[in-house]
């Protein structure tokens, strides 16, 4: 970065991170055993409020390791989201289940529970909501489709540390969340992650599953297929660390959002993120959505931004475009993915910064008509 070049995102690293993180180097323990990993996991489920965290390498092999742990196989469907990152559709193909794409509200960008409905068949086994961009999805509806036709209910929380549904957070919600620590992420550890859940036979198994499904009883002896999805002591440090900033990360990132709010004009065709009455978003990333934009527009936009030195970047593309799951656009999501984009937000932007960005794009919005 140079100058006065905005980014999209950046982590939050300070003399707290970097003492643990020292501490587990100099300890030598800085594989995946340590005081740090068993620390990390405690913290995040107290704070997620469950009784089990596993710590795994990142939230891919998070997604997979449910899904596995979940004994998804060939022949299953999972019914996720048309609009999120691809790793939510690639963890289901892994075990080689088939993704079965639903539409979204427009409103919070996650799963619509009426689209649900209508794609369950008998080889439906599971519904994936994913909590896109920091809102957390409608969980009651998606709870009542799930136990009406005995289906399993996974959070995709990647991108939701802290977000709340109903005074609940996110990650406890469902037989289990997944989360991602990813640089961008909330909080991070560069790279890894993380399964909740309050059913302990699922959290034996995925467990063994994470460590190349050893046997308890017979060291190096391996029962089933496993996988090494692991997390080290160096990052779980860094994690423990962040953990105990989470507070202020959060409430940093909603009062960029108030900022955004202040300097931004909406209305008409141009809005940023809504939040539902019985939600409490982390918002992770600052969603700006204007009707009259096209991909084309939007790049144009975009581009006109990074001339003046703010980055951005455009919501994720629909799993429905995507070559090895193409299927018929589905209206709400392939809108969204073409009018939608994301603007910096993070913990050491100032009210200055946000006064900058909102002008700029406030003056490009004017000249584009």
């Amino acid at each position: 970065m140079t100058g006065n070049f905005i980014p999209i995102s950046r982590p939050s690293i300070g003399e707290l991170e970097e003492k643990f993180v020292m501490d587990a180097v100099r300890s030598g323990w800085v594989s995946s055993i340590g005081r740090y990993i068993e620390e990390f996991e405690a913290s995040f489920a107290r704070y997620c409020g469950t009784e089990y965290a596993i710590t795994v390498s990142n939230g891919t092999t998070g997604l997979h390791l449910a899904f596995a742990a979940l004994g998804l196989g060939p022949g299953d469907e999972v019914i996720i989201p048309d609009l999120t990152f691809v790793a939510t559709a690639n963890a289901v193909a892994y075990t080689g289940a088939k993704p079965v794409l639903a539409d979204i509200d427009p409103e919070t960008l996650c799963i619509d529970p009426a689209s649900v409905e209508s794609l369950i068949t008998t080889k439906t086994r599971a519904i994936v909501p994913v909590h896109l961009y920091g809102h957390p999805a409608d969980m009651d509806a998606l709870a009542a489709l799930a136990e009406a036709h005995d289906l399993v209910l996974i959070e995709d929380a990647a991108e939701a540390h802290g977000a709340e549904y109903k005074g609940r957070r996110v990650g406890g919600l469902s037989a289990c969340g997944v989360f991602s620590f990813y640089g961008n992420k909330i909080i991070t550890t560069g790279e890894g992650g993380m399964l909740t859940t309050n059913d302990r036979a699922l959290y034996e198994r995925a467990r063994r599953l994470r460590d190349h499904a050893m046997s308890k009883e017979r060291r190096y002896f391996h029962e089933e297929l496993g996988y090494n999805y692991r997390m080290t002591n160096l990052q779980a440090a860094l994690g423990v660390a962040q953990m105990q900033r989470i507070g202020e990360f959060l409430n940093r990132r909603a009062e960029i959002m108030s900022w955004y709010e202040a300097v931004i004009p909406t209305g008409g065709d141009v809005r940023l993120n809504r939040v539902r009455n019985w939600a409490k978003s982390a918002f992770w990333m600052v969603c700006l959505e204007v009707d009259r934009f096209d991909e084309t527009r939007r790049q144009t936009f975009m581009d006109a931004l990074k001339t003046e030195g703010i980055d951005s970047r455009p919501y994720f593309s629909t799993i429905s475009s995507l070559p090895m799951y193409k299927q018929k656009p589905l209206p709400v999501s392939i809108r969204k993915a073409q009018t939608g984009l994301n603007l910096p937000s993070f913990f050491e932007l100032t009210r200055k910064d946000v006064e900058r960005v909102g002008g700029v794009v406030t003056d490009l919005l004017k000249r584009a008509g």
